[in-house]
């Protein structure tokens, strides 16, 4: 499983949706988004619910948010979390 991390905690809105758009639209079922955001994004979180990807949100002891997105219906999002 190949992982494709984005750490858009220093970009101003929109373009951690931007970023990441970008990246599910070339997801495969052997990769996963792993995106680090200050806040939760919850239009990406919203359009990747609706594209029927997996998708785990966890806020972290320092208050930034890990996002993971993927495609592979049967990955264990949880046990790819760094929290």
């Amino acid at each position: 499983m190949r992982e494709i991390g984005i750490d858009t905690r220093a970009l101003e809105h929109p373009e951690p949706l931007v970023q990441a758009t970008k990246i599910l639209q070339g997801l495969t079922e052997n990769s996963y988004l792993y995106m680090l955001h200050r806040k939760k994004p919850i239009p990406l979180l919203d359009l990747a619910g609706e594209r029927g990807f997996r998708v785990l949100s966890r806020e972290d002891a320092q208050g930034d948010w890990h996002i993971l997105i993927a495609k592979d219906p049967d990955i264990d999002l949880e046990a790819l979390l760094r929290v």
